[in-house]
């Protein structure tokens, strides 16, 4: 077969004005990047059409470190919808640099199911990576600035909590000094970097639902705590505007093209298992505005994402799927029936059937939301009939709808019995109301102990002292009300990473919490993850080239 990057280059693209005629997008709304990416105005969301619309939220079970395919499988459902006659338009997120050039390569499909130009998506799109990484950086500097300027007048922060950001994977950027030198270069600080991914700018970014809302957000801010315990904002800095003015294009989705010309809209990145995980509330509401089916993903196995989407996105944005689609493979199920990672592409019915575990409680997990759920297989080359089989009968026997989905060799075609479906149980068996794993009432400890007891299964939550103490600030400063937004290993329901299939009897330890006011989420930093990675021992960097002025390696 083809590389991605053949079938990626051996597509006849069409002007992104051409696409975005197919679903009746006015032609002088568009603010082209090139011929084939697009701005598109959230000012073009119509919210009577957003509730007619079908949305449909793609998942999967805990991934191996390759992933599972979630984004593949949603680009190639979308193909196979478009191919049965259906309108159907997805909204993905915008890649990182850092997996790009670390572990993971590009995060624009696969095969014959991919959104382009992928190098372009990949890479820098329209620049909302960077915007999201200067505004961020911007607060820092001005922060430090201010903090510099009125030293004289006795002013000063107990605790600074705003970090800057690199969308690069830099483990040496963690944890850092600034202001050594001398006097003229600022205070001596302890500080860090995270990857802009978790920057609090990206949240605002894919959780405001207009311009004004993006403005609101930035202004509270909580940058740090003066001596005298109130709390310092991006308000009090005096600045909010002009943040609001770095991202006044980033905040507009971006629009681009499939492999078989289906319309696709990529705004915004956060990481799961740092950060929230969906793409902008804004980017799926305009899928939802101009598709009868909207697709949309989120992020690692339906334990974070998917969580996430239902409890904070869904819960802001009032909207809800009609339909969730768990992506499994055969290699992940070995995986979480304790086969060793080296011999999962091996058959190994007993290890398939040892993994169900852990795919059963990604179903009930997503039922407990009120969710009609549907599994869809991510076949590759090496599976065999008889244990994709195997999943098949344990999912009827479960009363789970299930597909192959082979699009990624085969493009929308071999997606169409999933399209078909996926369109049966929405007619027939839509998911009734969005039922939340916690109340916005609850307190923001038994937020998360109702996340880790019964998503992830933990049979007890620690808090760590520091998080004890910023447990009773959050309630007293008024933001106990905050949904919250648990950070941890994405290789496991436990913060273990290395606890594969369905832990028992484990326990969850809450390290530190973090008060993201302007977003509006509560961050729960459990185990130790952390957000900043780090690169592997060969990054995918070394893989890249440059060939006959096209880049190679990416995908």
């Amino acid at each position: 077969m083809k590389t991605d990057y053949e079938i990626a280059h051996g597509i006849k693209l069409v002007p992104i004005t051409t696409i975005a005629e197919k679903i009746h997008i006015p032609q002088e709304s568009l603010e082209p990047y090139g011929k084939y990416v697009t701005k598109v105005p959230y000012t073009l969301i119509d919210e009577e059409k957003v509730k007619k619309s079908n949305l449909i939220l793609v998942t999967s079970i805990t991934p191996t470190k390759s992933g599972n395919g979630k984004t593949t499988m949603s680009i190639g459902l979308a193909l196979g919808m478009n191919r049965i006659g259906k309108n159907a338009v997805l909204a993905l997120r915008e890649p990182s640099l850092g997996p790009c050039f670390g572990m993971k390569g590009g995060a624009t499909g696969g095969g014959y199911a991919q959104v382009l130009p992928s190098e372009k998506i990949n890479l820098h799109l329209t620049g909302d990576f960077h915007a999201v990484t200067a505004a961020n950086n911007m607060i820092a500097a001005l922060l430090d600035n201010y903090i510099y300027q009125h030293q004289d007048e006795g002013f000063r922060l107990r605790k600074v909590f705003w970090k800057r950001v690199l969308d690069v994977n830099d483990r040496s950027l963690r944890d850092i000094v600034t202001g050594l030198g001398g006097p003229s270069n600022g205070l001596v600080a302890e500080s860090g970097f995270d990857i802009t991914p978790a920057s609090e700018i990206m949240a605002i970014l894919c959780l405001a639902t207009d311009l004004k809302d993006l403005q609101r957000r930035i202004s509270n801010i909580l940058l740090g705590i003066t001596t005298e315990g109130k709390p310092f904002t991006v308000r009090d800095l005096g600045v909010t505007e002009a943040i609001t003015a770095i991202l006044l294009d980033a905040i507009h989705p971006n629009l681009v093209q499939t492999t078989e010309q289906t319309p696709a809209f990529i705004h915004g990145g956060p990481f799961a298992n740092i950060a929230h995980g969906c793409n902008s509330i804004i980017a799926t509401k305009m899928a939802m505005t101009f598709g009868d089916y909207a697709i949309t993903e989120a992020g690692f196995g339906s334990d974070l994402g998917a969580e996430k989407f239902f409890d904070i996105k869904c819960r802001l944005a009032g909207i809800c799927p009609k339909l969730t689609m768990i992506v499994v493979t055969t290699q992940a199920l070995k995986l979480h029936g304790h086969v060793d990672v080296a011999a999962i592409t091996k058959p190994n019915a007993k290890g398939i059937q040892a993994g169900f575990a852990n795919m059963d409680k990604h179903i009930r997990n997503m039922q407990s939301f009120g969710q009609t759920v549907v599994v869809c297989l991510n076949r590759f080359a090496a599976d065999l009939d008889d244990e994709i089989e195997m999943v098949r009968q344990h999912c009827e026997a479960l009363g789970v709808g299930f597909a192959e989905n082979r699009a990624f060799t085969e493009g929308g075609k071999g997606a169409e019995e999933l399209a078909r479906l996926v369109v049966k149980m929405i007619e027939e068996k839509p998911s009734g109301d969005l039922r939340f794993a916690y109340q916005v009432s609850d307190s923001v400890q038994t937020k998360i102990e109702k996340v880790a007891k019964g998503i992830y299964g933990a049979a007890k939550v620690i808090f760590k002292p520091a998080a004890l103490k910023q447990l009773n600030h959050i309630q007293e400063s008024g933001y106990g009300h905050f949904p919250v937004c648990i950070a941890k290993t994405q290789y496991s329901f436990s913060e273990d990473k290395k606890a594969y299939g369905l832990p028992q009897d484990f326990t969850l330890t809450i390290r530190n919490l973090t008060v993201d006011a302007g977003s509006e989420m509560i961050i729960a930093i459990a185990g130790d993850i952390l957000r900043m990675p780090g690169l592997p021992k060969s990054p995918q960097a070394e893989r890249i080239r440059i060939i006959n002025g096209q880049i190679e390696g990416l995908s």
